[in-house]
């Protein structure tokens, strides 16, 4: 009987790294990712699952071929050496016994985890974004099917990486550049067909992002929920507890990180970039309305603030009145009252609606149904077929 992803089928993308992270250490896992998706398919390009000793964490799609995945991923492991599997769920019929039909073709890479892959998530950890371009169809001369270079910030270019590999071709190199800084600008993943100097070459770039952090303000029941919420959906959770709150592991064990300080001191214990996002939660109109200018003074781009629209409006005229107007640009940032629109007002009903709103400002879209949007649910590769090409 095969052991389909004890750890979780819906496990956070953030516990499917720390897994990486583990099984490089015990050598003997098995890094299974989707690389090329054609139609419609539940995961995208970039999705992984990290399968060991007949079990595995995360999956690359629904369930339908999860159990194929941890089965292919004993022969990986045995013969130790790359595999790329294909996928084709278009058909209406019986596919493998599984009578599933999703309308796409997936391309799935299983790979041996070794200490190569340790710098990516040793830069996920730290926070910093990496690109792993992994030849997938070689020519057979100068590159091969394995060959692999990571890209790190620290490695700085112009936009923040620089492209190289020694062992590689410049020629590939070079037909790399554009499209592999395209998918970087939009988290993206995707498997190129490049063809340079007479030659054709199949590399997956894959971004490999970290989580935003969302960071709750208050030490109030209702706090652990959000955190709970936004953990399962691969936020970083940082709870910042005001006035000497709680900070035990077990008042908010979701979080990542607790922590207590005064509001005009939030900065110094927490680093906001245009990746963080805060939501106040404090229940107390003093407290606010410090941690609300402090946040303000920093490029997130999202305030989330509890309470109805009366209490904003005084503490506005409270800023005011101490010389701080808020500007449009501060005023697009807050949100509140806090959360979308899904009806329930439980602790649980309120964690949906912030999480989920917090979710939708992180991917830049417009709350909605999903049988209203035109077009494909998941946002497709920037560079699409494209190939490059230097002769």
């Amino acid at each position: 009987m095969v052991v389909v992803t004890s750890g979780g089928w819906s496990t956070p993308e953030t516990d499917v790294m720390g897994t990486v992270g583990e099984a490089v250490d015990g050598a003997r896992g098995v890094l299974a990712t989707v690389i090329a998706v054609e139609g419609s398919a539940y995961r995208r390009p970039g999705a992984k699952m990290v399968i060991g000793d007949g079990n595995g964490v995360g999956a690359v799609t629904a369930g339908c071929l999860e159990a194929e995945i941890v089965a292919l991923a004993k022969q990986v492991r045995d013969r130790g050496h790359l595999q790329i599997e294909q996928f084709d769920l278009t058909g209406g019929d019986d596919v493998w016994g599984l009578g599933v039909g999703c309308n796409g073709v997936i391309d799935v890479m299983l790979e041996p985890l070794t200490g190569g892959y340790r710098p990516v998530v040793e830069a996920y950890e730290r926070g910093e974004k990496t690109v792993v371009l992994t030849v997938v169809d070689g020519d057979g001369t100068t590159v091969e099917r394995g060959d692999r270079t990571v890209l790190f910030p620290a490695e700085s270019g112009a936009d923040g990486f620089a492209l190289g590999a020694p062992d590689w071709p410049d020629g590939l190199l070079a037909a790399l550049e554009e499209p592999t800084r395209r998918l970087r600008a939009t988290d993206a993943s995707d498997t190129l067909t490049l063809r340079y100097e007479g030659s054709v070459v199949d590399v997956f770039v894959d971004s490999v992002t970290p989580p935003p952090e969302l960071v709750v303000l208050g030490s109030g029941r209702d706090v652990a929920p959000v955190a709970r919420a936004a953990a399962q959906v691969g936020f970083d959770v940082t709870v910042v507890t005001f006035r000497g709150g709680a900070t035990s592991d077990d008042r908010f064990p979701a979080a990542g990180r607790v922590v207590s300080t005064s509001p005009a001191d939030l900065r110094d214990v927490v680093s906001f970039d245009a990746d963080t996002y805060a939501v106040l939660m404090t229940h107390n109109f003093a407290d606010d309305r410090i941690a609300l200018t402090e946040v303000l003074d920093t490029p997130t781009e999202y305030v989330g603030l509890l309470g109805p629209r009366k209490r904003f409006e005084e503490l506005r005229s409270v800023l005011a009145a101490d010389g701080h107007h808020l500007t449009d640009d501060e005023l697009n940032r807050v949100y509140t009252p806090v959360g979308l629109d899904l009806g329930g007002d439980t602790p649980s009903h309120v964690a949906q609606s912030i999480v989920a709103e917090v979710t939708a400002v992180h991917h830049d879209r417009s709350p909605r149904h999903l049988a209203e949007r035109a077009g494909p649910i998941h946002a497709r590769s920037p560079v699409g077929a494209e190939s490059g090409e230097t002769e």
